[in-house]
């Protein structure tokens, strides 16, 4: 079923249907999707929710992840990977766009767009990947206002808050911004590039009762953990924010330099979705059918003649 026909549209709002997945025992497992064929490929494999990551957006859009992109781009993210796949979608959020009233105004924008969950963080423009050095962070209260002022704007949508806060203010500091947050109305915390299995036990155990969002991108601070081990830590969902980004630039790479070097692209042919692959994935076929289904040819009838 396509998402032009409204009978297959989803009754419960996407911040409720992100909830309820909350509510599982086993972690949510939550692969970052730059598009809206990621988003498609995602639901194929069997994932219940997918991740639009501010890092992915703007390298794909052939700019660095320093926060200089607008809420209204990001919106066009945000409606094509919720739209094509249809799952709750979790968007980064970066420092808010802004103060209290931009933030509200982020809120409202990503929610009609479809977004069922947001994260914002502690961070100071020109923010920077959480795993990189230098990174400034604005006052714990300042980020708590911005919080308040998420949650008051938001319909149903999920607040999470990020904390950058470990490298520089160390445990203490991390966990303190964090327990702000959630009195100022987070509904989970993301504490960023932790780099030990020691800290990531030692957060989740000062943070009693408490959602954790974790974050296992590659090239980064923090070691490689599954899911499980992750689950195990006390965390309760699990992002990859760049990883599907990577994988395709990657290859995006190795075709151009064979088409360069061979005159064509002949010799990637095994390395490429098919076609069959491709309309099977965007559902091509259903959109013909439902396109017949209600466009009939209409026979005109002639006109007699009145003698």
């Amino acid at each position: 079923m396509t998402y032009l026909v409204a009978a297959d549209l989803n009754k419960e709002t996407a911040g409720s249907r992100f909830r309820q997945l909350l509510k599982r025992r086993e972690i949510l497992q939550i692969p970052g999707t730059h598009n809206g064929q990621a988003s498609l490929q995602a639901k194929a494999a069997g994932f219940d929710a997918v991740y639009l990551s501010g890092a992915a957006m703007t390298a794909s859009m052939g700019l660095p992840d320093l926060g200089i992109i607008t809420i209204d781009e990001v919106c066009f993210f945000i409606r094509q990977v919720a739209r094509s796949s249809g799952l709750p979608l979790l968007v980064d959020g970066d420092t808010g766009y802004g103060e209290a009233l931009n933030v509200m105004h982020m809120v409202r924008a990503f929610e009609d767009s479809g977004a069922a969950a947001v994260h914002i963080e502690d961070q100071l423009l020109p923010k920077k990947c959480g795993h990189l050095n230098d990174k400034k962070l604005s006052d714990a209260h300042d980020m708590a206002a911005k919080v308040a002022a998420a949650a008051k704007a938001r319909r149903d949508l999920v607040l999470i808050a990020r904390t950058d806060a470990a490298a520089s203010e160390g445990m203490d500091g991390a966990v303190a911004r964090a327990k702000l947050y959630v009195q100022a109305g987070a509904d989970a915390i993301f504490p960023e590039a932790l780099n030990t299995a020691e800290m990531f036990r030692e957060f989740a155990k000062r943070l009693p009762g408490v959602p954790l969002l974790t974050n296992m991108t590659e090239f980064g601070r923090t070691p490689f953990f599954t899911a499980a081990e992750f689950q195990d830590m006390g965390y309760h969902m699990v992002i990859w924010p760049v990883s599907s980004l990577r994988v395709a630039n990657k290859a995006q790479a190795e075709l151009f330099a064979a088409i360069k070097r061979d005159g064509g692209a002949h010799k990637m042919i095994d390395r490429m979705q098919t076609r069959q692959e491709l309309y099977g994935t965007i559902g091509y076929h259903e959109y013909e059918a439902l396109d017949h289904s209600i466009v009939t040819t209409v026979v005109p009838q002639p006109i007699l003649k009145r003698g």
